[in-house]
């Protein structure tokens, strides 16, 4: 058997296959084996599903798992690989990142093969998975210090053509939000590295705090809608229920709308996520733990906004985010506009 990363079965057989990406040992570690899931229903579209890319974000993985055992029956044409837990070194640790290295495996793509563990993983997925696909979507959450709605999310593209499919994948989910989210391009993004190959990538955040059978619900349902969006499975696309409501937005986040702590202490959410807030309102309460003598700080929302995120209770550091906050998106149909006259 090679030492070289490789595939243990052939992704072009018809029907439905089961393997290992083979990730070869290095200094750092032995030898990784990840499942991966194939369905081959010939021509139509190519999908790669993936989760566990940050090891404390369970979601992605437990949703793909339910995907596998109802996709055989559901899928009528075209080819979905799936891969439950990219990153299995950080899942064992519930760690963001791979704890032999350090490094976050959603800042090193494409990886290298001569790299230490989380660079070899990201090179065998790079060029033995990616290939393969024409979309992919990355399966997320927030993490478990977050309050985060349902939802996917992407980042302004320069490609208009591009961008207006991804946007459109996006919202296909039928998630409560899809966030477009305005923020420098980090080197080594999955997704960077998908959509510099002309690719569809979307982003979903499933939630954040505790893995609940009532999100996962949603999430698999919002996945669901989306593998009709592409025509991969037949049905009717229904939004989830959220919060006693079946509705969906599309908002925007800029850099300046994530507030950060102003000082070290307990901060006290004071909203919830989707609450729409007008400039002024209290949405939180950071309170010092070194003395009782000291004012507790309010943090008030600079500009009439919606609560994409906050931080569900937690001891935060000066500097640290609390709050993300979000707004309609109108400033990026105006952008779009612009790229399309452009192109």
């Amino acid at each position: 058997m090679s030492d070289a990363s490789h595939l243990t079965f052939d992704l072009g057989k018809l029907g439905g296959s089961t393997g290992h990406l083979f990730v070869p040992k290095g200094a750092d570690c032995e030898a990784l084996s990840l499942p991966v899931f194939s369905l081959n229903k010939g021509e139509g579209p190519r999908l790669l599903i993936t989760g566990g890319n940050h090891g404390n974000e369970l979601e992605g993985p437990i949703v793909a798992r339910r995907l596998i055992e109802w996709l055989p029956e559901a899928q009528t044409c075209g080819r979905v690989i799936i891969v439950p837990v990219l990153n299995p070194p950080a899942v064992q640790a519930w760690t963001r990142n791979t704890p032999i290295d350090g490094l976050n495996l959603n800042r090193v793509f494409p990886g290298r093969a001569d790299g230490s563990v989380t660079e070899r993983i990201a090179d065998a997925v790079s060029r033995l998975l990616l290939p393969m696909a024409d979309t992919v979507f990355d399966l997320h959450s927030f993490g478990p210090v977050w309050d985060f709605p349902p939802a996917v999310t992407t980042h302004p593209i320069a490609d208009a053509d591009l961008m207006s499919k991804t946007l459109q994948m996006a919202e296909a989910f039928k998630l409560p939000l899809t966030l477009v989210w305005e923020n420098d391009d980090t080197l080594g993004m999955f997704d960077i590295l998908v959509q510099n190959q002309g690719k569809v990538f979307v982003c979903a955040e499933f939630g954040g705090g505790t893995v609940g059978s009532e999100a996962l619900a949603i999430y698999e349902a919002g996945v669901r809608n989306a593998l009709v969006a592409l025509g991969l499975v037949e049905g009717k696309a229904e939004y989830p229920t959220f919060r006693q409501k079946k509705s969906s937005q599309t908002l925007e986040m800029l850099s300046s709308d994530i507030l950060k702590s102003p000082a070290r202490g307990i901060f006290e959410p004071r909203c919830s996520v989707l609450d729409e807030v007008k400039q002024g309102d209290l949405i939180g309460v950071l309170h010092s733990i070194e003395s009782l003598s000291a004012d507790s700080i309010d943090i008030r929302a600079p500009t009439t906004s919606t609560v994409g995120a906050i931080r569900s209770g937690a001891h935060v550091d000066a500097g640290e985010e609390i709050i993300y906050l979000a707004r309609p998106a109108k400033s990026l149909r105006m952008r779009r506009v612009e790229l399309l006259l452009d192109h």
